[in-house]
């Protein structure tokens, strides 16, 4: 592991408001830099109550002007919400304003319901054109002629870093087809993690952008003094991503007691499984945890989110992660 990052969603806490979760994302975002975190990536979702971070570039761009020297970026754009051109056009304009830190993560999923994406889309074609619209999005970035017909002014000559974003073999082949860096969703989707990796390493074809594969991986994480507090704490998260596995969305609940008690239990074990990809426990507790996933999947880089309703709970949170990654990274 090369290097680890974070992933926020800017949840709002029951009780908040959105205006809340962005002051928390750029509080957050602060103490991310100063814990030695390297990236940190904002996720575009719509229609969502308790996920403040739907102008996902906007947000960026706030979070890169109240911090110094970390990457920020988006984990990602939902491509096939938006032309290529207005999102290499944002991008290529934050990357001019923050030069050198800005990262473009892509995904193929819209983000949000049926609904919601046609509210997005207006109009929605039957076929798949991701890899075709990821190459334009990427050729914007490039040094095109003056006398191109179209260009991303700010954008031409950017080339801002462009991440295939996925949770199946899809991503990992186009990834891997056009030589670019990949970040798998097993923090909320780790079925096909491991094949989806061996898939991406072994048919990786180099590029201008990278000479060998470059994987990164997400779990979850929820560190708190002792086990029995961060398994309170984690609660609120796996009430919401029940609440959203039930077509409940909502915002980002209160711990309770005894969680098991609220869910039922086949919704439950599905809820467990999807978020199994994660460290949650006493600071040794998640040290053992992160290191057995960095040892199983040999990721060149580990992004870790997580949702815990108090803010300042969440931020030692990921401050007690920094410190286990970065004793990890540096082989102590």
């Amino acid at each position: 592991m090369q290097q680890f990052s974070l992933l926020d969603l800017s949840p709002v806490p029951q009780g908040k408001t959105p205006a809340d979760a962005l002051a928390n994302t750029v509080d957050l975002a602060r103490a991310a830099e100063k814990a030695g975190y390297h990236r940190y990536w904002l996720a575009e979702h719509h229609n969502m109550p308790g996920i403040a971070s739907a102008a996902t570039a906007v947000v960026i761009g706030h979070v890169a002007a109240s911090t110094a020297t970390m990457r920020i970026g988006a984990g990602g754009i939902m491509l096939p919400n938006h032309a290529p051109l207005m999102v290499a056009e944002a991008f290529g304009t934050l990357a001019t304003l923050y030069p050198g830190r800005i990262d473009l993560g892509l995904g193929r999923a819209p983000g949000t319901d049926m609904a919601t994406a046609r509210a997005l889309r207006r109009h929605m074609a039957p076929e798949d054109s991701f890899p075709q619209d990821v190459q334009e999005l990427i050729g914007y970035f490039g040094d095109m002629p003056e006398g191109a017909a179209v260009r991303a002014i700010p954008g031409v000559g950017t080339h801002v870093p462009v991440w295939i974003l996925g949770s199946s073999l899809y991503g990992a082949q186009l990834a891997a087809f056009l030589g670019l860096p990949y970040a798998f969703a097993s923090h909320f989707a780790p079925a096909m993690l491991r094949e989806a990796l061996s898939v991406y390493r072994s048919t990786f074809r180099p590029s201008q952008t990278l000479d060998k594969p470059h994987v990164m991986i997400a779990a979850g994480v929820c560190a708190a003094e002792s086990d029995a507090q961060a398994a309170y704490l984690r609660s609120s998260q796996l009430l919401a991503f029940a609440r959203l596995q039930t077509g409940n969305p909502g915002l980002l609940p209160l711990p309770v007691k005894d969680v098991d008690a609220e869910i039922p239990a086949p919704v439950m074990a599905r809820v467990k499984q999807a978020l199994s990809c994660s460290a949650s426990g006493a600071p040794d507790t998640v040290r053992q945890q992160l290191r057995a996933l960095v040892d199983e999947y040999q990721p060149d880089e580990l992004m870790v989110t997580g949702m815990i309703h108090d803010h300042a709970v969440r931020v030692r949170s990921f401050e007690i992660a920094a410190d286990i990654l970065t004793e990890m990274r540096d082989g102590s």
